[in-house]
């Protein structure tokens, strides 16, 4: 009881100190709408309501900043959700930065030596004790193992997790309030973007899962000698501490502004390239991929760094964000709005037709423009997407904020920076695995225990519908046109529908007579079924035609 006390004691502190520091920034008059003026005796009255006026996200950032690490990458993940907050305050809260003090090497070493059960001395041949770096929740030290290459060792400040928690419970507290007692803020979605936020942040604070994002993505391009992704030292690292390779080479931000030393626009290409590689081919990219970063290595090698927050696309989701970059590269706006709407993006009481206006001012925007790059129109998309009350699934969000980071450093890289000269071999590759037969057979095998149920139910549900017809129950309504014909159809698709199913069980069987390693006869039924298929659609179009 009394550690439930103490802690609630804390929270009650820092909420204080929460209401006092949204007090010094004018946000007065939200405290006073929340209710929480008169709960804490810390807390100075404010008698002035001031609106949410354009001063906002400035005020909002300053205030995220003075209340110390949690919120400060709470406020660099807004900075990549413009679909949530809107483009001013993401582009204010992009300029984030704390002041990020160093600990003192005492803290670190114990939290090393706890980690890695054992003396500091005995697990690294050195340790400099005066950081390389320091973020918000780690810091950086350079060290060397026994007999071993040169180590970059990422520590967890003390006692970061457990603040992160008690700081991340603090917020949903106030966002439920927000939200509901100060409707001018509801636009900003502040729930929503407390639990993106804590879904983020308590991976990040893992550096196990850190370590498993480098492997994988580490196995993406070990066939790829432009791309080079740092080592980990599994054997070295543990929830709080990550060891991997010390990587020697240019800050990517630091080449942008060298002369004659590097291949800028190789460089370039390169970076695009890498990403597309990662989002299109692998569904598993680098979710924040600004030029520090990135580091180049000799020969004009890029090197990803920092791998706390990825993102990752499932085969479908791949296919269609593939094809709705080609609908926004071709300018074919009633594709995108159905490709938005095929991946449940759209909701279905939404004025398309409004949306469909909005859309051709935004192509107009680009039209007669040779088009060399896709962000500025994506983020464009995100905005109108919001004044529509559309939330965009967080990939789709991560991936246009990275995309901008890219095209951004490779115009600055190279003038004639081109992203659609790259992405066009992989929209390219994406049409033709949509046109492949083959990726019928795919399907198949991926949902074989969906059909098979479908087929075991087809008998009781025709039972079903004899029933209702023996007991009258079932009215059916038909008006009598070209009954024959239609009649000759429905022949037809039953018979594709069965020539599906058996080539397909033939497939699965993988016997008989073989050709590129599939059964002869499957092969055969798809052929047939593709010929029926195709004249079913013909003769319905000109039916309609007529």
């Amino acid at each position: 009881m009394k550690i439930i006390k103490r802690r609630n004691n804390t929270n009650l502190k820092r909420i204080n100190e929460i209401l006092k520091v949204f007090n010094k920034y004018e946000f007065g008059h939200v405290t006073e709408k929340i209710g929480l003026n008169n709960k804490f005796s810390f807390f100075k009255h404010s008698d002035e309501l001031e609106e949410l006026d354009n001063s906002l996200p400035v005020r909002l950032r300053m205030a995220l900043q003075e209340l110390g690490p949690t919120y400060i990458k709470l406020g660099q993940m807004i900075s990549t959700r413009p679909d949530l907050v809107g483009e001013d305050i993401a582009n204010e809260f992009s300029k984030m930065q704390g002041d990020n003090p160093s600990i003192p090497f005492s803290y670190i070493r114990k939290v090393v030596e706890e980690e890695l059960n054992g003396p500091i001395n005995e697990i690294f041949e050195t340790f400099n004790e005066v950081p390389l770096s320091t973020a918000s929740i780690g810091q950086v030290h350079m060290a060397k193992l026994f007999d071993g290459p040169n180590v970059a060792v990422k520590i967890q400040k003390p006692d970061t997790d457990e603040l992160i928690k008690s700081d991340l419970a603090i917020m949903k507290f106030l966002a439920k309030r927000i939200d509901k007692y100060v409707p001018s803020a509801k636009p900003y979605n502040f729930p929503i973007v407390i639990n993106e936020f804590e879904r983020s942040i308590l991976k990040e604070i893992d550096y196990n899962q850190e370590f498993n994002n480098m492997i994988k993505f580490g196995s993406i391009f070990e066939d790829d000698p432009s791309v080079y992704v740092p080592t980990a030292y599994g054997d070295f690292s543990s929830k709080k501490v990550l060891t991997m390779e010390f990587i020697d080479g240019e800050k990517l931000a630091d080449v942008i502004s060298s002369e004659g030393i590097y291949d800028k626009k190789l460089i370039a290409n390169r970076g695009i390239e890498s990403y597309f590689k990662q989002i299109v081919d692998y569904g598993f990219f680098h979710a924040d991929p600004h030029p520090s970063n990135i580091y180049i290595l000799k020969d004009n090698i890029v090197c990803y760094i920092d791998f706390g927050m990825m993102g990752v696309l499932d085969d479908e989701f791949k296919e269609n964000l593939t094809e709705l970059f080609i609908y926004f590269i071709e300018k074919n706006i009633n594709g995108m709005i159905n490709q938005l709407s095929y991946m449940g993006i759209l909701p279905d009481d939404l004025d398309r037709k409004a949306l469909k206006y909005d859309l051709i001012d935004l192509m107009g925007k680009y039209y007669g423009v040779e088009l060399k790059g896709i962000h500025g129109g994506m983020l464009d998309l995100i905005t109108i997407m919001r004044k529509y009350n559309v939330i965009l699934p967080r990939e789709f969000v991560l991936i246009s904020k990275g995309l901008s980071m890219l095209e951004e450093t490779g115009i600055e890289l190279d003038p004639e920076f081109n992203t659609i000269n790259t992405l066009e071999p992989y929209a390219k590759k994406t049409i033709r695995k949509e046109l492949n037969p083959f990726k019928l057979v795919d399907f198949v095998k991926k949902n074989i225990f969906e059909i098979e149920h479908i087929l075991k139910t087809v008998p009781m549900n025709i039972s079903k519908v004899l029933y209702k017809i023996e007991e009258g129950e079932l009215k059916i309504e038909l008006e009598h046109k070209n009954l024959e014909k239609m009649i000759n159809r429905i022949s037809m698709s039953l018979i594709l529908s069965a020539l599906l199913i058996g080539s397909s069980l033939i497939i699965l069987s993988n016997k008989g007579f073989m050709i590129l390693d599939l059964p002869f006869l499957g092969i055969i039924g798809f052929i047939l079924s593709a010929i029926i298929g195709l004249w079913l659609i013909i003769s319905t179009l000109r039916s309609k035609s007529y």
